[in-house]
């Protein structure tokens, strides 16, 4: 193909207007599209910034009008022509006053018909589209998306270093560390038998530095974790991450709060009240079943067991008995929506929550409707309409079981509903802080406590008396960042004590031989002063995708993994051969 000699690209595709109507310009990009009228042929110029229409003429003469007539889309053009006001505007595009009349055409490159369409509703499978990436790429939804992500990366970047963080990469080949994801391993060639692993966050990297003086860090950084995929989450993916010496709760909340703002208003235009509001754990799991509430709706939690402990219905007292609760949710004016059908249809969205049944109290022109109306009087609704706050036109749904299959299951339901009824705003933003989390969780395959954040988080400090007589009264100085049901960022105040840790190892189960064979650089560092310090981690990727309006975490990563952690472009994971796994003293089991 030709190469292009002397001309050079003077203006990008979608920036040309009506200004620049008479000026000669050279341009560069794909076809987008193209029409053959006969005596002219017209096409749709493609650069990242958008497209021009180009026009060329059969008077140019046989040879340039010949080779333009054999362009396809995706073929790799140079032109030069003249700036022209068009007779036929497109108001759709902001180039839609003008035209290119071409007086010079070069062919960069040909094209095979693409597998996938160039366009934002291509209506391929998603496989297709991840085989075939830097196609997919080309499209003017993706490419905004990837310019917003480095726009967001900026903003970040200059607030945090106009508030004195010092940007600090830390390293991706580390130690394992235990509870946590399983750890992506490294093997060691030119130390057989050992491994590294990748890093599922710098959190004890970042603690060393708040150990070694540099009192704020941030950096936006990979990290790895080899779990179980779900929607919206891959093997790798990107965290700002920061830590602070110094510092207790309320000073790592504010400055992110401010950083949050300066981010929605830069890139939304939208004002974000601080301080923002803040909710306690326990609160968001009794009211919504979450510790990452969507608040753009209502439908909140509440705990009817007590209206209806009398009931003489054998499944709420075997719930009740056996230490469970009832609890419901209303849905108000929504109500009309759903017959008897859709209600019923309403538990399959829940099963995998755990719920086996659910039961309605419906409301209508003065009449109640139940599934369970043989076993309700007239005292037993009207407390339940009082507890939900119930009007006329009114559903209420209840569920009966153990009291985190039951939170869950409702938590899990509201947001269903509100899905169906188009409750879902994308341009509204609701941020809430979660504060107060438990510091453990037990673990009913292991039969033991593991961390509900990680093993370095403080404690509260009035709850420090119970870490080893009662680790379930343990509150932590711990934060969640949550925006519309999705968790945003994370972090805590951190243990800044050997005796501490140490405490905190043993009530996790962890003998002193396993602390100091996984643990022991940390513990020996925190023996030689370690200020007060605290962080938090933003999941970038998660950040763009909400500002980004899309509800794929693939449309926001330039090349991610599919659900099953393989990159369906280059193919990996893949075999290597017996030469690469002999050099790494490895052997491929059976």
């Amino acid at each position: 193909m030709a190469q292009m000699g002397n001309l050079r690209r003077t203006h990008m595709c979608g920036n040309l207007r009506k200004e620049d109507i008479g000026k000669e310009v050279i341009l560069m990009g794909w076809v987008a599209k193209e029409r053959n009228l006969g005596s002219l042929i017209f096409m749709d110029l493609r650069d990242t910034t958008g497209i021009s229409q180009i026009v060329v003429r059969d008077t140019l003469g046989e040879t340039i009008f010949n080779s333009a007539k054999e362009i396809r889309s995706e073929f790799v053009l140079a032109v030069k022509g003249i700036v022209s006001e068009r007779e036929s505007k497109n108001p759709k595009i902001p180039t839609g006053d003008i035209e290119v009349e071409v007086s010079e055409l070069v062919i960069l490159d040909t094209a095979q018909t693409p597998p996938i369409y160039i366009k934002d509703d291509d209506n391929v499978s998603e496989s297709l589209r991840l085989k075939y990436r830097f196609l997919d790429l080309r499209k003017e939804s993706l490419q905004n998306n990837l310019k917003l992500r480095a726009k967001v990366c900026k903003v970040i970047r200059d607030f945090y270093t106009e508030n004195n963080f010092v940007e600090i990469e830390t390293p991706y080949l580390n130690k394992p560390t235990p509870e946590g994801a399983r750890d992506y391993l490294v093997p060691s060639r030119v130390n057989p038998g050992n491994f590294y692993a990748l890093p599922q966050s710098p959190q004890i990297m970042k603690q060393l530095l708040m150990i070694s003086g540099m009192d704020r860090y941030f950096q936006i950084v990979k990290c790895f974790r080899d779990e179980d995929l779900r929607a919206n989450r891959q093997p790798e993916f990107t965290q700002v991450d920061l830590e602070m010496s110094f510092v207790d709760v309320e000073d790592v909340i504010d400055v992110n709060e401010r950083m949050l703002k300066k981010l929605f208003k830069e890139i939304k235009g939208i004002d974000i009240e601080l301080p923002i509001k803040r909710m306690k754990y326990d609160d968001a799991m009794e009211k919504y079943g979450s510790d990452k509430p969507d608040l753009r709706f209502g439908f909140e939690i509440r705990n009817i067991t007590d209206c209806v402990k009398n009931v003489e219905f054998d499944l709420f007292k075997n719930v009740i008995a056996s230490g469970g609760s009832v609890r419901a949710i209303s849905i108000g004016k929504y109500s009309k929506e759903y017959t008897r059908k859709k209600i019923d249809k309403l538990i399959d969205s829940i099963r995998d929550y755990g719920a086996k049944n659910l039961f309605w109290i419906k409301i209508a022109n003065g009449e109640v409707t139940s599934s369970i109306s043989k076993f309700l009087n007239e005292e037993i609704i009207s407390n339940i309409k009082e507890k939900m706050e119930a009007e006329n036109d009114d559903l209420i749904l209840i569920l009966a079981d153990k009291n985190d299959i039951v939170l869950n299951s409702l938590g899990a339901l509201r947001c269903v509903i509100a899905k169906e009824m188009n409750l879902l705003n994308p341009n509204e933003y609701n941020l809430c802080w979660i504060v107060d989390f438990p510091l453990f969780e037990y673990d009913e395959e292991e039969k033991r406590y593991v961390s509900k954040h990680h093993p370095f988080t403080h404690p509260k400090d009035e709850d420090i008396k119970y870490l080893e007589s009662n680790p379930e009264k343990v509150y932590a100085k711990a934060y969640d960042i949550v925006i519309n049901g999705d968790e945003l960022g994370g972090g805590s105040i951190r243990i800044n004590n050997s005796d501490l840790q140490n405490k905190m190892f043993k009530a996790l189960g962890l003998s002193k031989e396993e602390t100091e064979i996984k643990f022991g650089f940390l513990l020996e560092a925190l023996k030689y002063g370690t200020p007060p310090h605290g962080g938090l981690a933003f999941g970038l990727d998660r950040l763009i995708m909400l500002l980004a309006g899309t509800n794929n975490i693939k449309d926001v990563i330039a090349f991610p993994k599919t659900q099953s952690a393989s990159d369906l472009l280059t193919d990996a994971p893949c075999i290597v051969s017996e030469g690469q796994l002999e050099e790494l003293n490895l052997k491929i089991g059976k």
